[in-house]
């Protein structure tokens, strides 16, 4: 079985570009099936209203449920406050299996990692190259896996891709998808120091090829088991292990601006030394 763990759908309401204005399936849906894929992971293009981007995506998924699973966009400042709402809509109504999250829109807030680990949710977070925060969200929250796609930088920023595997071997809940990763050699070494089970296949459809991407999982020449478990295993597992709360958790939203841009200790002015 085959698992495409990260592809776009639906209508964006922007026009900045293909990825706020339009994610259609039709020509990805054509080559899935040529690149013998048998499911995929959808959740929405970039979106002003993330609530109604999931009803799009669920619409979608409700269709054929022999071909989709669901994950929900949330955005981190717009959203504050109704997180949980949004995601309890999307598990319990449209019966998603994740959170995605990007950092184009705003950094992860402690709200989504708090709803996540809430649900057992994985969460897709694309970090655009900040890779610090990765030791961070490991660490407070060891028991929600986090998929930081394109080994931390779609941009191929190769520092930030090599720094980014040492988190992904000392940390069990950090995980990768191998979309948009052009420098092989990084993806090789992501194969052979993290191990396989930390990779999931993913196209970022539907503007990549599945196919194309497909094409580097298979050029790892990884054993049998190792394969399957990139294609499919280790999503599925992760996927699996999401849960209804017994109870509704209570989760205290994130403050305005609680991720200020910078360290605060840079620049900072010392007292001068006493004579």
């Amino acid at each position: 079985m085959i698992v495409d763990g990260h592809c776009h759908a639906g209508k964006g309401d922007g026009l900045t570009g293909p990825w706020d204005t339009d994610a259609p399936l039709e020509a990805y849906l054509r080559r899935a099936r040529e690149a013998g894929i048998d499911r995929t992971v959808l959740f929405a293009a970039f979106h002003s209203d993330y609530g109604e981007a999931n009803r799009q995506v669920a619409r979608i998924v409700g269709s054929r449920p022999d071909l989709f699973y669901g994950f929900a966009f949330v955005h981190p400042d717009r959203d504050r406050g109704r997180v949980a709402a949004i995601v309890q809509t999307a598990v319990v109504r449209y019966g998603f299996r994740g959170i995605k999250v990007h950092r184009h829109d705003g950094r992860i807030t402690r709200e989504i990692c708090e709803v996540a680990r809430a649900y057992a949710l994985p969460v897709i977070y694309d970090v655009m190259g900040e890779i610090s925060v990765v030791e961070l969200l490991a660490t407070e929250y060891p028991s929600v896996p986090f998929i930081i796609p394109h080994l931390g930088s779609f941009a191929d920023d190769w520092r930030a891709q090599l720094a980014f595997i040492d988190h992904l071997v000392r940390h069990p809940n950090i995980y990768t998808d191998t979309s948009g990763i052009r420098r092989f050699d990084l993806l090789e070494s992501a194969a052979r120091r993290a191990g396989a089970r930390k990779l999931l296949f993913g196209s970022d459809g539907p503007w990549l090829h599945p196919g194309v991407e497909l094409a580097k999982v298979r050029a790892l020449h990884l054993g049998v088991a190792e394969e399957r478990e990139v294609l499919a295993g280790t999503i599925l597992r992760l996927m699996r292990a999401v849960r209804i709360p017994s109870v509704e958790p209570v989760i205290t939203p994130s403050a305005p601006d609680a991720s200020p841009e910078g360290d605060p200790w840079v620049n900072e002015e010392w007292p001068t030394r006493v004579r």
